[in-house]
Order: structure tokens, then C-alpha cells, then sequence
């Protein structure tokens, strides 16, 4: 797969689609349209979110992250957060999650 092809654009909401879910790791692919939104919501895993175009600006815990293509984001398990497509032009990004969240009861 190629992440830069096809990429999951959604005009009326956050678009996304799965690069690799197994036990212990899962990367998502998240697409952003000028002004869309990931909404608050904790994060339900350790992740790090890879920019790979756009900017978007990441709210943990009332802190903003403004981050460009190629920025890395730690974001820690249970820490509170949003994602907003700050930039002129559309956004993508992976969110990279260790363990997989069906997992995280089980360690």
C-alpha cells in the first residue's frame, strides 16, 4: 500500500482507513479536508501521529501542537485530545497506536 494513493478524503466528515492492524500495533490513516476535525476524545493507546501532508494542529490536553509534513507527536494513553485541519489545503497522517487498542485491557 501506498500512503500518498488514495487517499481517504471525505468532503462531509474525517476520512481514514487501516495500514496495519495486528495484535500489538495499529497504523491509521487519517484525511482531513481544509477545517474538518477529529473531535475530542482520549487517546486509547500510546500514539504518535506522522504528518505526511498538510498541517493540522493537535489540542493534548489544551495544549496546541501545531505540526507540519514530516512532524512526529507523542501523545500518551489516556490524554485528552483533538485534531483540527489548520492548513490552506488538505491533511494527512498516520496514527501510529502501540498496542493495538483491542489490547490494552489485556496487558
Amino acid at each position: 500500500m501506498n500512503v500518498l494513493e488514495n487517499i481517504p478524503y471525505n468532503e462531509s466528515r474525517m476520512g481514514n482507513r487501516k495500514v496495519v492492524d495486528e495484535k500489538h500495533l495499529l497504523i491509521m490513516q487519517l484525511a482531513l479536508k481544509q477545517g474538518q476535525v477529529v473531535p475530542q476524545h482520549n487517546a486509547n493507546s500510546n500514539v504518535h501521529i506522522l504528518v505526511l501532508k498538510g498541517k493540522i494542529t493537535v489540542d493534548l490536553n489544551g495544549k496546541q501542537n501545531h505540526l507540519k509534513e514530516g512532524d512526529l507527536l507523542r501523545v500518551e494513553y489516556q490524554t485528552p485530545m483533538s485534531i483540527k485541519n489548520t492548513g490552506d489545503a488538505d491533511a494527512t497522517f498516520l496514527v501510529i497506536k502501540t498496542p493495538n487498542p483491542s489490547e490494552i485491557d489485556r496487558i
